[in-house]
C-alpha cells in the first residue's frame, strides 16, 4: 500500500474531494462532492486511506432527537491516513506522517493528561458538541450549495480528506498494514487497554466478557496477553464463539440458552463463586448488572465499556460493594492515545498482538451503505471501506 502523501499544491487551500454526508436520521449516506477548508492552527488536514464501520457510527445515524442530532452530517471516527498538510502552532506532525485519528482527546498540557491515574483530559473531554475542538462551531466542511457540514466526534472519516485537531492525532509507524491500523483508533485500543490499564488483568484470573463484537474481542485479545486462565465469552451469536477462539475466549454462554437461570448465575456456577474480572461491552444496564453480578465476592471487579443509549441508572446491592466488588466505567480503554496507541503498534510489529480476525468484510468507499447493512444485521465485525478501491 502506498503511504505517501498527496501533494501540497492545495496547501493553504479548500479541496474538493467526496464524501458520505447523512442526510437524516436513518436513511442511506449520499456521496456527493465537499469543500474541505483548510487547517487552523492546531489542526492537521489529512487524506484519508482507509475507514472502518463502529457500532457507534449506527447509533448516531439512527439518532432523530436531541441536540446531537444533526444533519447533514459526515459520520466515521475509526481510520488511518497521510498528513497533506498542517496549520499554525502544529509540532510533531509533518507532510507525508501516517496518523490516526481519534475520537478521545489526548491534550498533553492539563492536570489529567499529566497524571497516570486516568486517561480524562480535563481540558476537552466535557466537550461533546462542537465541531472542531478549538473553535466551537465552525465547520471544515461544505456541500455544494456553501453551507456548513456538521462534524461527527472532532474526526468525521467518511470523507476522502477531513480536518483534525492534533490533540485527536496519533503519528504511528508505517509499517503496520493500514486497515489493521484503523482498528487501533477505536474498538481494540478500547478493549486491549480495558484488559491492561482499566482492569489489569493479571495471570492465571478468570475473566467474562459480556458482548463479542469488535471491543469484546478485543476485551479478550487483552486478557489472552495478560495471561488470563479462562476467559468466557457472553453473546446471542452462536457464529461469535468460534470466532472468539482465535482471541483466547475458552468458554461460551449463550443466554438464550440457560434456561430460567441468570447468565450470573450460570457463571457463578462454571467458576466456583465468580470471575475476577467481567467487562460489558454492549450498552445495557441489565446485562451491566448481570457483568457485575458474576463477579467473585470480595475482589471481583467489573468494568463498562458499552455506551447505554438511554442513559438509564442501573441497580446494585449496596450489601455486594461493602463486601468487596468494585465497578467502574472507561472510554477508550483508559489509553492516553499519543502515549499508548504506538505501544499497541509496537506489539503488533512484533508479532504478539493479533489484529487478524476482527475485519470481516472489505468494501470500497462507494459501498458504505451495504457497509452499515451489514453492522445492522449483525454479519460483521469490522467492515474496512478503502478509499481508492
Amino acid at each position: 500500500m502506498d503511504k505517501t502523501s498527496s501533494s501540497s499544491i492545495h496547501e493553504g487551500k479548500p479541496i474538493r474531494c467526496k464524501a458520505a454526508l447523512c442526510k437524516k436520521a436513518g436513511e442511506a449516506l449520499v456521496i456527493e462532492e465537499i469543500q474541505v477548508d483548510p487547517p487552523q492552527a492546531y489542526e492537521v488536514r489529512i487524506k484519508i486511506l482507509c475507514t472502518s464501520l463502529c457500532h457507534t457510527d449506527v447509533t448516531f445515524w439512527k439518532l432523530d432527537w436531541g441536540p446531537l442530532a444533526r444533519f447533514p452530517r459526515i459520520l466515521g471516527h475509526e481510520a488511518v491516513g497521510v498528513v497533506e498538510s498542517i496549520g499554525d502552532h502544529v509540532n510533531g506532525f509533518k507532510q507525508g506522517d501516517v496518523v490516526l485519528p481519534v475520537f478521545h482527546p489526548h491534550c498533553e498540557e492539563c492536570r489529567d493528561c499529566k497524571s497516570p491515574k486516568s486517561n480524562w483530559c480535563s481540558r476537552y473531554c466535557d466537550d461533546f458538541f462542537s465541531n472542531t475542538r478549538r473553535y466551537g462551531m465552525d465547520s471544515r466542511f461544505k456541500d455544494s450549495s456553501g453551507e456548513d457540514i456538521y462534524h461527527f466526534l472532532f474526526v468525521s472519516s467518511f470523507t476522502e480528506y477531513t480536518v483534525v485537531d492534533i490533540a485527536h492525532l496519533v503519528k504511528i509507524s508505517p509499517e503496520i498494514p493500514v486497515e489493521k491500523a484503523a482498528l487501533l483508533s477505536c474498538c481494540v485500543s478500547s478493549g486491549v487497554g480495558a484488559a491492561w490499564k482499566v482492569a489489569d488483568v493479571e495471570e492465571g484470573s478468570t475473566v467474562a466478557i459480556f458482548g463479542l463484537g469488535g471491543v469484546g474481542l478485543a476485551v479478550a485479545e487483552g486478557a489472552r496477553l495478560r495471561g488470563a486462565a479462562r476467559i468466557i465469552g457472553v453473546d446471542l451469536n452462536p457464529d461469535k464463539f468460534e470466532i472468539g477462539k482465535r482471541f483466547g475466549i475458552t468458554d461460551f454462554v449463550n443466554p438464550a440458552l440457560s434456561g430460567e437461570k441468570k447468565i450470573s448465575q450460570v457463571i457463578k456456577e462454571m467458576t466456583e463463586g465468580g470471575v475476577d474480572y467481567s467487562f460489558e461491552c454492549i450498552g445495557l444496564t441489565s446485562l451491566m448488572e448481570e457483568a457485575f453480578n458474576s463477579t467473585r465476592t470480595g475482589s471481583g471487579k467489573t468494568v463498562i465499556l458499552g455506551m447505554e443509549k438511554q442513559m438509564l441508572p442501573i441497580s446494585l446491592g449496596s450489601h455486594d460493594l461493602l463486601r468487596g466488588r468494585t465497578i467502574c466505567g472507561t472510554l477508550f480503554g483508559g489509553l492516553k492515545p499519543k502515549l499508548d496507541i504506538p505501544i499497541l503498534v509496537d506489539s503488533y510489529l512484533k508479532r504478539e498482538l493479533n489484529l487478524n480476525g476482527f475485519i470481516t468484510h472489505v468494501l470500497s468507499f462507494e459501498e458504505i451503505n451495504k457497509a452499515f447493512d451489514l453492522l445492522v444485521k449483525g454479519e460483521t465485525i469490522r467492515c474496512v471501506l478503502w478509499m481508492d478501491k
